[in-house]
């Protein structure tokens, strides 16, 4: 869960902040994201051992110099232009959230990527491509920088420098607003469900 959003039943999601982690490229894919070999696994459990699977590994199998594999640790990823296209897999993100990130800072994304995001509490802002690679390098330079997305006031913050990002309407809403999780939501509001489903002609409750 982004290190902002409050514990307990709070669903609200203000402010992410963490370390960053680049993922250079443009059409970075779902399969590059998470090689669809892995999706056959019935849970999400295992996905944060799978993301990037075989760009982080050389032909030997053993890690490369693949950004994942020298920023671990971090929760902002900084990506480039329509990240995320390919195929709608929910493993991608599930698979990054699980590995740790919070939040992404890009120049585009694919969109059912990015409503995958927002259905999992990560904020996807956007910002130029000149913005987005001098945050890359800043990154690279500073491994250990401190990245703050503000989702309710579309800025990002890392050193001295403060940039404006665009935050799509619906996922700033939804975030802000706490109505990301629509599980959780059904959860919420078990007693109106329930009535729901017994004034539908079609179901049949228990006698």
């Amino acid at each position: 869960m982004a290190p902002d959003a409050n514990a307990g039943d709070d669903q609200h999601i203000t402010e992410v902040s963490g370390t960053g982690v680049p993922i250079p490229g443009d059409d970075v894919d779902t399969d590059q994201i998470l090689p669809a070999q892995f999706m056959k696994e019935v849970t999400f459990d295992n996905m944060a051992d799978y993301l990037f699977y075989d760009a982080r590994r050389d032909e030997d199998g053993e890690f490369n110099d693949h950004p994942l594999n020298r920023f671990e640790g971090a929760s902002i990823a900084v990506v480039n232009s329509n990240f995320g296209c390919g195929s709608s897999r929910e493993h991608a993100p599930q698979a990054m959230m699980r590995w740790g990130v919070d939040g992404v800072v890009g120049e585009s994304y694919a969109e059912i990527f990015r409503d995958n995001c927002k259905s999992l509490g990560i904020p996807a802002v956007t910002a130029d491509h000149e913005t987005v690679v001098e945050l890359q390098e800043w990154i690279e330079a500073n491994p250990d920088g401190h990245i703050d997305i503000d989702v309710e006031n579309e800025t990002v913050t890392y050193g001295d420098t403060v940039i404006d990002v665009e935050v799509d309407d619906a996922m700033r809403e939804a975030l802000v607003e706490g109505i990301w999780d629509t599980t959780a939501l059904m959860y919420s509001n078990r007693s109106k469900v329930d009535e729901t489903v017994a004034d539908l002609p079609y179901v049949e409750g228990d006698d």
